[in-house]
């Protein structure tokens, strides 16, 4: 399967993804010959000095990225260079706006994710709060997602959504506050997003 970009996929994931495969002196011997014409598995680990397998693991790793394209011809797949592709990620790379969205935190969504692995269960509920601020943020903005932008809520609404992510509501609603995702009317007033 052919990775390209996608809304799955950020810029930075793909290219990193695209550089790994390509991070190998064998497959890059591979794109090399490839580039020239197509070849079998069989004349790939012979040129190489390879096992048969090995050029085959190499060969789907470049396929994985969309580097590498087979056709059957008989009782053998030939493999040839998929140079559009290569064209495409050069340009994606290269293009107008590709380096500078280098520079967005690619590791983001990954941290993310890796913290609600970690505190939360398969329901979203917070198993337990981490020490690190920039992790205990992440576990509040995950909470802060589960209200509506422009709604006003009551103390007791507040506790009842609170209550599906971990029973210390009074540690969820006032973290919400200090790290300023919600905003509220003091004296027990009403709480919005902020």
């Amino acid at each position: 399967m052919a990775a390209g970009f996608n809304v799955t996929t950020s810029h930075a994931d793909t290219l990193v993804g695209f550089f790994k495969a390509l991070a190998d002196p064998s497959r890059l011997r591979i794109v090399g010959l490839l580039a020239q014409r197509s070849h079998t598995v069989e004349e790939l680990a012979d040129e190489l000095g390879i096992s048969n397998s090995t050029a085959s693991h190499h060969l789907k790793r470049l396929a994985e990225v969309g580097l590498v394209g087979a056709r059957a011809e008989g009782y053998y797949r030939h493999y040839s260079l998929q140079a559009d592709h290569l064209r495409e990620m050069a340009s994606k790379l290269l293009g107008e706006d590709g380096l500078p969205r280098l520079a967005d935190d690619p590791d983001l969504d990954l941290f993310e994710r890796k913290v609600l692995k970690a505190f939360t269960d398969a329901d979203g509920r917070i198993t337990a709060f981490p020490v690190q601020a920039k992790k205990y943020r992440v576990l509040i903005e995950h909470v802060a997602k589960a209200f509506e932008p422009g709604r006003r809520y009551s103390e007791k609404a507040i506790n009842g959504i609170l209550e599906r992510f971990n029973g210390d509501t009074v540690q969820l609603r006032r973290s919400l506050v200090d790290l300023g995702f919600m905003a509220r009317d003091g004296g027990g007033g009403e709480y919005w997003l902020a």
